[in-house]
């Protein structure tokens, strides 16, 4: 009995040692696995990117891809708000400066509507605000902005739902500067366009603050 228990052990420790020298699909699968779980864990290194018009600033990369970008976005709005809306934002704001640099302008230059109410006579563009509030015009002037600001939130709702519009086309261009314009045209074109906007929204409000302070006519030193 007890050779054959010694022969039973023996050949239990032979089968082991056979065992070792198997190959395991089990252990090389986990090994795998953990192995590529460690690979897709592991974060990317973040690649800085200096703005180049605030270098001492990151770069908003949200900013990218639109027609006059500098990196300019130091309060990062950018980051939380649709890029399409922000754009649309700043071509609608350029335009109307550049439309009230002229009027502003004009007004201080001489330029009237004829015939002029007497109401209106001896006003500056700085008076004329508080005289067309007691006449009642600018209650008309508020309907008419309403109304255009009415239909373009339609527009612009849209294009944020993916219609495929871009941010500040509205279609007009009727002396067709852009009929059959190469894509490169286009582009300097909306450069052009986007580089007057800005300008024109730091004149007007540098205009209004000289023509306040002076009191004066145009060009208000």
């Amino acid at each position: 009995k007890k050779q054959t228990m010694m022969k039973a052990a023996l050949f239990a420790s032979l089968l082991g040692s056979a065992a070792a020298f198997s190959p395991s699909s089990t252990g090389r699968l986990s090994t795998k696995v953990f192995s590529d779980a460690a690979v897709e864990e592991e974060p990317a290194a973040p690649v800085y990117k200096a703005s180049e018009s605030l270098p001492f600033l990151e770069y908003p990369p949200n900013l990218e891809g639109y027609v006059g970008d500098f990196g300019f976005d130091p309060f990062r709005f950018s980051d939380f708000v649709p890029m399409d809306f922000l754009r649309e934002a700043e071509l609608k704001h350029g335009r109307m400066c550049m439309l009230a640099v002229v009027g502003f302008a004009a007004v201080d230059c001489g330029f009237h509507i004829y015939p002029m109410p007497a109401a209106y006579e001896g006003l500056t563009s700085v008076t004329a605000h508080d005289a067309l509030v007691k006449q009642g015009a600018m209650g008309q002037i508020l309907l008419w902005i309403s109304l255009a600001e009415i239909i373009s939130t339609i527009a612009v709702t849209q294009m944020l739902n993916g219609s495929g519009r871009q941010p500040g086309d509205f279609g007009l261009d009727p002396l067709g500067f852009l009929k059959g314009a190469t894509p490169e045209y286009e582009a300097d074109m909306q450069l052009k366009e986007i580089t007057h906007c800005r300008l024109a929204m730091f004149a007007f409000s540098g205009m209004v603050t000289q023509a306040v302070l002076t009191q004066g006519p145009f060009p208000y030193l």
